[in-house]
């Protein structure tokens, strides 16, 4: 297959036309901005510097994150703060769905820190939280974009039983890549992360970063080990350097090659896949609910 161009963002350290987004407007961006104060909530829209925060709070929705704002892992593409984080707040998950509730979203995304040094990587905490977000507002889907648990398969279970619709927890890279992208991970860990959500029966969701440096082989290949391990919904989009202490971006990725990369991953077996530059993973996160188990 012959690959389409990319851009060096060596040669071109101006980002191209499509990857410029709008500054974040508008009466509904407000309204989620007082919210998320007042509940001295973290979103991971603000965490993880997402392009796309004006837009998706501008529709008032947004993407939760609890246990902190501080991980325990040291990623080298992620902007979250790196550290010890403090004791977790057990009267989070009824600030969670008491904000839910008043924004009245139909669709809630809910991600966390990755919390390593709890035995139980934070589940029991997970589990309330969509407990409550499910008992104040039964009608809204809920997305759960959980963490690593390094193997805690007791652990994983608490996470995704309490009656979430989508789970996702993000490859973010290629095989090759791992090492660099995420040092305290592991591709087969995860991809087993997956299978075992889906055997418990669970819509499952994962996301790729692009423009690090790997080939379209590459890609492929991450595609065929998540088809054959049960994923159900792709997101691809481009990595965009959050600091100067971060991994630079390799390359900028060109619209047409994501659009490739969607055909491929229908033909792959995928039930669904969200492909463009701006993409993120919670990104038109509505739209999975409903993908076919």
């Amino acid at each position: 297959m012959i690959e389409l161009p990319v851009i060096s963002s060596g040669q071109n350290k101006k980002k191209p036309d499509w990857l410029r987004v709008k500054l974040p407007v508008g009466k509904e961006y407000l309204k989620v901005r007082m919210l998320v104060d007042e509940y001295k909530l973290h979103t991971i829209c603000e965490s993880g510097n997402c392009p796309n925060m004006g837009e998706c709070w501008g529709a008032g929705t947004a993407t939760f994150m609890i246990l902190g704002n501080v991980c325990t892992r040291s990623c080298s593409f992620c902007a979250v703060a790196t550290g010890k984080p403090n004791e977790y707040d057990t009267d989070e998950p009824r600030r969670v769905a008491e904000a839910v509730k008043l924004m009245g979203v139909k669709h809630c995304v809910i991600t966390s820190v990755n919390r390593d040094e709890l035995k139980d990587r934070g589940a029991e905490i997970w589990h309330q939280t969509v407990v409550e977000v499910k008992k104040l507002s039964p009608e809204t889907t809920i997305e759960t974009l959980i963490p690593d648990v390094k193997g805690n398969w007791d652990a994983l279970i608490t996470m995704i039983n309490p009656g979430q619709e989508v789970v996702s927890h993000n490859m973010e890279t290629v095989k090759r890549l791992y090492r660099m992208v995420r040092p305290q991970a592991k591709y087969e860990r995860s991809l087993e992360q997956i299978k075992r959500t889906r055997e418990f029966g669970k819509r499952t969701k994962s996301g790729i970063m692009l423009g690090l440096g790997e080939t379209e082989a590459e890609v492929f290949e991450a595609m065929d080990d998540l088809a054959a391990n049960g994923l159900h919904v792709l997101t691809l989009g481009q990595y965009l350097q959050p600091t100067k202490m971060h991994l630079e971006v390799a390359e900028f990725i060109h619209p047409d090659q994501f659009a490739k990369y969607k055909e491929e991953g229908l033909k792959r077996g995928l039930k669904y896949v969200e492909s463009g530059p701006l993409v993120r993973s919670s990104y038109h996160a509505e739209r999975h609910v409903n993908v076919p188990i």
